[in-house]
């Protein structure tokens, strides 16, 4: 078998793997032998790496696609909101390691069992948090500051609910990243238009909008959207 291994030249804890001619994504396990959505995993020189489906991951659709600016590194504590049943969350696990942290916002009650009993009990950097991320006032007991605010919310307000957070939580020149869902947000407008108005959202809350990516043909009507906070 035919397998290579190689780190990516830009991300922090990012890896390409390349087996029989095919070049996939990847993120090093931090649970060694432990799937979390179905994953498969590769052992190479004594390391074990979750193969990272763009098809499941809005991040590593945009890592696919483009992607210049990913903010997130070894020891880094993350918001996420909208953790679902922790796909992403969990690579993002990998890349910040046992130094790091990633709080978990989720607010379905099911989901969010997932959640616990699939990955968080086996991940120690990951805490879950059962709330409304509109209401991030809810969770200032378990959140402290972090450096970056990563949103992948179902709701109309998407850019709105990541700015009241960062508020709260977001350090000084710290980064958001926005998962923005169109049709979530509004079924009728054009796609153009819906990112233009989370765009300027974000904008008029002091953040500057880095880069835009679209995440076609992963994810359909959907766009990352990177953000810094700047004094």
């Amino acid at each position: 078998m035919s397998l290579k291994v190689e780190p990516d030249e830009k991300f922090h804890e990012v890896y390409w793997i390349t087996l029989e001619g095919e070049r996939r994504l990847a993120t090093r396990n931090l649970t060694p032998g432990r799937t979390v959505y179905g994953e498969h995993l590769v052992r190479f020189g004594g390391v074990e790496y979750r193969l990272w489906n763009p098809f499941r991951s809005k991040l590593a659709a945009a890592v696919l696609n483009g992607l210049r600016n990913m903010p997130i590194h070894e020891g880094d504590k993350i918001l996420y909101l909208g953790a679902a049943t922790g796909t992403t969350p969990s690579h993002v696990s990998d890349i910040v390691g046992a130094e790091g942290s990633v709080y978990c916002v989720e607010f379905a009650p099911r989901v969010f069992r997932e959640l616990i009993v699939n990955v968080c009990k086996y991940r120690e950097n990951m805490f879950p948090i059962l709330a409304d991320a509109r209401n991030p006032e809810l969770y200032s007991m378990l959140v402290g500051s972090v450096s970056v605010v990563y949103c992948d919310v179902a709701q109309p307000e998407q850019a709105s609910i990541l700015a009241e957070n960062a508020n709260m939580y977001l350090e000084e020149e710290g980064w958001a990243l926005l998962a923005v869902k169109a049709r979530s947000i509004d079924a009728a407008k054009s796609l153009r238009r819906i990112y233009r108005m989370e765009k300027e959202t974000l904008e008029k809350h002091g953040f500057t909008v880095e880069e835009e990516v679209k995440l076609e043909p992963y994810d359909k009507a959907h766009e990352l959207i990177v953000s810094r906070r700047m004094k």
